[in-house]
C-alpha cells in the first residue's frame, strides 16, 4: 500500500498518526469519491492494536501538555488556524472529493469556519475563569483542570469542521486527543494531523486513528484509560458507545440524530420562508440540523408549496466542484439505498411525491418533497438524512407545536412568522437545543449547542465545552492556620 495518494493535485497521508509519527496498518480499507464513485485509495485500517497505542501515545503526552500554561496552549492552536488558513484550497478540493460536499461552500465558509473554530476556543481559554468567592470567610476558588485522554470520533457529512469543533475545545483545555474520523470520508483529519505538527503541537497530543466502525470504535470507548468521549452520528451508533464507555464510567457527549420541524405560520414573510425551506437542501440534505418536516398553517399552505417546488425544482444538482451547483451527491451508496428506501416505502404508505422521489445518475437524489405523510409514519418519524422533506399543514399554534414536538428527537427547529409575540409562545413550547426565528443555521460558538432527547446528550460551545473537557476543581481554604504570611 503506498503511504500517499494524491487527491486535486494534493498529497494526502493514509496512514494513522500515532505518537507523532505515521503507522501503517497490515489492512485497509477503499475510500471512494461520491462524484464519481471513483477510488481515491486505500485507508490504514485500524483496529484495537491502533487503538492502544493511540491512547497509550495520548496518555503519556498528557502530563506535560497539561501542564503547559493557558498563553502557550492558546498559541498553539492560533499556529493550527495559521495551518489551516495557509491551506484552505487544498482542505477544500480534498474534502469536496472526499465526501461530496460543495467546493464554493468549503472554500467561503466552511474551512474558514474550521480555523475560527481553533482560534475561538483559543482566545476563550484565556478569558476563562470564576472569581472567587467567600463562604463564612473560608475563600473558594474554582480551577478547570485538564481531564485526560479524549476520544473523540466524528462524522462523514462536514467532516473536518465537525472534528475541530471537537479537537480545538479539548486541546484548549489541556486534553490530548485520540481522533477517530469517519470511514467514509477520513481524508482532511490526515491532513489537519500534518497541520498540528507543522504548528509544534508536541508528539502524542494530536492521534488520528482510521477504520470502520467497531472494529476499531471498541477498543477505544471501552479503554480505561481514556477520560472524555465525544461522538456526533447516529442514535444506534450511540447506544453501543455508551454500552462501551459504561464499565469504565467515562463522562460522554453525543450530537446525535435530528427530524426537526420548520413551522411556517400565516403571517410569515413566505418568500423569506420558502427560501429557509429550500436551504434545507443543503449538503444534500445531509445535515442533522435540516427541518426537514415543513410544517405550514393551513390557509397558506398551497401558496407556499408553489412557490417551493418552483424555486426548488432550479437548483442545479451535479458534481460539486462545479461553481453552479446547488446539490451535489450524497456520500455512499449504502446511504443512497437508504434514502431511496424511505421515500419508497412512504409512497407505498399513500405518500405524494410533489417533486423527486427517485435516483439519477451515480450517487445522486434528486431533491424530494412528499405531502399526504401520516404523523406516525415512518418517513415523518425517522432521520433521512438526505434531499427529502415532508410537508404537512396546521389549523393554529397549539396543532403546530404538537406535530413539531411529536417525535423522539429534539436538536433543532426553525419558526417563520411576523409576530414577535408568537414567535416567543412557539419557541417557549418547542422541545429542541437549538431554535432559529426567521433564520438557519446561525452558529455562534459562545452558544451552547446539542440535541434534547434522543438528539444527544450534553452540550458544546463556549465554556459548555470546557465544563465537558475539564475537570472542575473547588479549593476551599480557611482564613487562618498558616505559620508565615508571605503576603
Amino acid at each position: 500500500m503506498p503511504d500517499k495518494i494524491t487527491v486535486g493535485g494534493v498529497d494526502v497521508d493514509t496512514r494513522h498518526w500515532i505518537g507523532g509519527r505515521r503507522v501503517a496498518s497490515s489492512g485497509t480499507f477503499t475510500d471512494h469519491s461520491p462524484i464519481d464513485g471513483s477510488v481515491l485509495g486505500e485507508i490504514a485500517r485500524g483496529g484495537a492494536g491502533e487503538a492502544r497505542a493511540a491512547v497509550a501515545a495520548a496518555r503519556e503526552a498528557f502530563p506535560a501538555w497539561a501542564a503547559t500554561s493557558r498563553t502557550e496552549r492558546a498559541r498553539l492552536l492560533h499556529a493550527i488556524a495559521d495551518g489551516v488558513e495557509k491551506r484552505i484550497e487544498e482542505l477544500s478540493v480534498v474534502e469536496t472529493t472526499d465526501n461530496g460536499a460543495l467546493l464554493r461552500s468549503h472554500r467561503r465558509g466552511v474551512m474558514p469556519r474550521v480555523s475560527h473554530n481553533f482560534r475561538f476556543f483559543a482566545d476563550w481559554l484565556l478569558s476563562l475563569g470564576h472569581e472567587d468567592f467567600e463562604t463564612r470567610g473560608h475563600t473558594n476558588h474554582v480551577s478547570w483542570d485538564p481531564a485526560g485522554p479524549c476520544v473523540l470520533i466524528t462524522p462523514w457529512n462536514a467532516p473536518l469542521m465537525l472534528a475541530t469543533w471537537k479537537v480545538a475545545p479539548a486541546l484548549a483545555a489541556g486534553d490530548t486527543v485520540v481522533l477517530k474520523p469517519a470511514e467514509w470520508s477520513p481524508l482532511t483529519a490526515s491532513l489537519l494531523a500534518d497541520i498540528a505538527a507543522e504548528a509544534g503541537l508536541p508528539a502524542g497530543v494530536l492521534n488520528v486513528v482510521q477504520g470502520y466502525g467497531s472494529e476499531i470504535g471498541d477498543a477505544l470507548t471501552s479503554h480505561p484509560d481514556v477520560r472524555r468521549i465525544s461522538f456526533t452520528g447516529s442514535v444506534p451508533t450511540a447506544k453501543r458507545i455508551a454500552e462501551s464507555a459504561a464499565a469504565q464510567l467515562t463522562p460522554l457527549s453525543l450530537e446525535l440524530g435530528g427530524k426537526s420541524p420548520l413551522l411556517v405560520f400565516a403571517d410569515a414573510d413566505l418568500e423569506l420562508a420558502v427560501d429557509l425551506a429550500v436551504e434545507q437542501y443543503d449538503n444534500a440534505g445531509q445535515v442533522c440540523l435540516a427541518g426537514t418536516r415543513l410544517l405550514v398553517e393551513e390557509t397558506v399552505a398551497d401558496e407556499f408549496t408553489r412557490r417551493f417546488v418552483e424555486k426548488a425544482t432550479a437548483l442545479e444538482q451535479g458534481d460539486p466542484r462545479d461553481e453552479a451547483t446547488d446539490v451535489g451527491p450524497t456520500i455512499h451508496p449504502r446511504q443512497l439505498e437508504k434514502i431511496d428506501g424511505f421515500v419508497q416505502r412512504a409512497v407505498a404508505a399513500g405518500a405524494r411525491a410533489v417533486m423527486g422521489g427517485h435516483r439519477k445518475d451515480g450517487q445522486y437524489y434528486a431533491p424530494t418533497l412528499l405531502t399526504d405523510v401520516a404523523q406516525d409514519s415512518e418517513i415523518v418519524q425517522e432521520e433521512v438524512f438526505g434531499p427529502v422533506l415532508t410537508l404537512q399543514t396546521f389549523a393554529g399554534e397549539d396543532e403546530a407545536v404538537r406535530l413539531a414536538n411529536d417525535t423522539r428527537f429534539g436538536l433543532a427547529a426553525t419558526v417563520a412568522t411576523g409576530d414577535r409575540d408568537r414567535a416567543e409562545r412557539v419557541t417557549a413550547r418547542l422541545v429542541a437545543g437549538t431554535v432559529w426565528v426567521n433564520c438557519f443555521f446561525v452558529r455562534d460558538l459562545q452558544a451552547p449547542f446539542g440535541g434534547s432527547r434522543q438528539s444527544g446528550v450534553g452540550r458544546e460551545g463556549g465554556t459548555w465545552s470546557f465544563d465537558f473537557y475539564c475537570d472542575l476543581k473547588n479549593t476551599v481554604t480557611a482564613p487562618k492556620g498558616w505559620n508565615h504570611d508571605h503576603g
